[in-house]
């Protein structure tokens, strides 16, 4: 595994402590998928995505917490 990918999922569980509560914890294998597709999206640019990307951006935010 990856050690930033380790790091960002730690600092994930941390945030889910205090602003997660009402979601349900991902678990790592997920968290994985999930940060992955998230990293891609960001990468592209916000000028670059379409509402359908855009909309699933912020979908991905919200769960991972780093909105």
């Amino acid at each position: 595994m990856d050690a930033r990918v380790h790091r960002r999922f730690l600092d994930y569980r941390d945030r889910h402590e205090y602003f997660g509560r009402d979601l349900p914890r991902l678990d790592l294998a997920r968290f994985t998928e999930l940060d992955l597709e998230f990293r891609g999206l960001d990468a592209k640019g916000e000028d670059a995505r379409d509402d359908e990307e855009q909309a699933r951006f912020a979908e991905l935010a919200k769960v991972l917490l780093m909105d």
